[in-house]
């Protein structure tokens, strides 16, 4: 779970950071080679001088010279003298044993034509003379080398029980490379990172623009099209996008034409039935006609409503919510309908205040029908206004709550005109809600009865 939060949900971001750890795998696999090659240096350097001084006092011992080395000016030098030794038994070398110095010994004699028997090697922390420079360092006041630490020996069975022992020195110095190879990654990063982010932005820019559109389009039936530019596959697919937008507007502005000339060729027949009802004599039979038409022009409202939601032509403005509420209370209880309103704060809210009425008036009718009265109440909470209308029926069972807000369905089962209408009034007031980027919650209450919330954005 933490991995996913890391992960960067952007192409652009995806991206980079797959470049970023291919970049990173790769320093660590040349810092891995320098590392191996830096060490095989070290050994060689610590190493060489004490194989060139075995055989160098091997030839000068087969060709008879003094045992002790000379220096330069023909007198001995004592300190190489102290640090080659023959011996004839096998020497016990104190400190830490080093085989691979023993072993990369072996090889560079025997490279220089020097079999030997056997080689071992040890370290320990014995310091050695300064060298000349050091002592020269020191007479000009200068502080000597402090990274040395101690001495290497050697040790070569060059024939039968005879050893040859030579010492020589070895410092700790700290890789230096350690400082470099982090800039260099440094650099690295730098100079392909950034060009990339650049691209990417570059890239990001117009599938951003895209998304947005996108977006709008999904929320409102209506966006501006998309500014073509960016890389080929991008210019691509936005064009794509421009005339899926241009054709789907087409759609729907043919439907928004064809619903309303329907509208308008089935309210002429209705009104012609109105008119013809006058005639009839019965009273009852005129009566039960007339509810008939106008539940026919209920429908067919109900119907043109919710095929045109998202395309409404209702500017959307700041109301209080609290007096649009009282508003259509008001109007339910001139009719003589059970319907309460609680006391409430002022909510203001960016609504298109005619679907809001429409929508709450069908909570309420929908609250006289199935649970006798209707109780409206409106809270101004953080970030949202809820206005909520609350029955005293038998409420909505829990695996029928969603199947509810489908256009006709009815909680019950028969299509008899008295216990309810087509069914649409729980879709409508769903669409009205998304239009508004808001929510129609459903839920039962404890003391019995349904409560029906309308959530708005404040």
């Amino acid at each position: 779970m933490t991995i996913r939060r890391l992960w960067p949900q952007s192409l652009v971001g995806q991206v980079i950071l797959l470049v970023a750890l291919a970049l990173f795998v790769a320093q660590a696999i040349n810092f891995s080679l320098l590392l191996r090659e830096r060490n095989r240096l070290t050994l060689t350097g610590q190493t060489a001088p004490l194989a060139y001084r075995v055989v160098t006092a091997l030839d000068q011992r087969a060709d008879r010279t003094p045992d002790r080395p000379t220096a330069r000016d023909g007198r001995p030098d004592r300190r190489q003298a102290r640090a080659i030794r023959f011996l004839s038994a096998q020497p016990t070398l104190g400190g830490k044993p080093r085989p691979d110095v023993a072993d990369r010994a072996r090889d560079m004699l025997e490279d220089m034509g020097l079999t030997v028997r056997q080689v071992i090697a040890a370290e320990d922390s014995l310091v050695m003379p300064l060298r000349r420079w050091e002592r020269l360092r020191l007479r000009q006041g200068e502080a000597p080398d402090d990274r040395r630490v101690g001495r290497l020996q050697l040790a070569v069975e060059y024939d039968a029980g005879q050893w040859l022992l030579v010492e020589g020195r070895i410092g700790n110095r700290p890789p230096r490379f350690g400082g470099w190879l982090a800039g260099q990654t440094l650099i690295l990063y730098i100079i392909v990172l950034a060009p990339l982010l650049w691209i990417g932005r570059r890239l990001a820019r117009p599938l951003r623009q895209l998304t947005a559109s996108a977006q709008q389009f999904a929320r409102t039936g209506a966006a501006d099209p998309v500014d073509e530019r960016g890389p080929g596959d991008v210019r691509d697919l936005t064009m794509a996008f421009n005339a899926m937008r241009a054709r789907i507007i087409a759609m729907l502005d043919e439907k928004d034409r064809m619903l309303g000339a329907i509208g308008h060729d089935l309210r002429t027949p209705l009104a012609s039935l109105r008119v013809r009802t006058e005639s009839v004599e019965d009273e009852a039979e005129r009566a039960r006609m007339s509810d008939t038409i106008e539940e026919m022009n209920r429908m067919l409202e109900d119907i043109l409503s919710l095929a045109r939601a998202g395309r409404s032509a209702e500017s959307p403005q700041k109301v209080d919510l609290s007096a649009l509420a009282d508003a259509v209370v008001e109007d339910f209880v001139e009719l003589g309908s059970p319907v309460t309103l609680a006391d409430s704060a002022r909510a203001v809210a960016l609504v298109r205040p005619q679907q809001i009425r429409r929508a709450l008036r069908n909570l309420i009718e929908n609250a006289i029908v199935y649970g006798d009265r209707a109780h409206v109440s409106v809270a101004h909470l953080p970030g949202q206004v809820r206005i909520t209308v609350a029955d005293e029926g038998p409420g909505i069972a829990q695996d029928r709550m969603a199947e509810m807000l489908e256009p006709f369905t009815r909680l019950e089962g028969s299509r008899n005109r008295e216990t309810g209408g087509a069914g649409l009034g729980l879709a409508l007031v769903r669409a009205i809600m998304t239009e508004h980027h808001g929510e129609l919650r459903l839920a039962n209450r404890a003391e019995g009865g349904l409560e029906a919330s309308l959530v708005l954005p404040a």
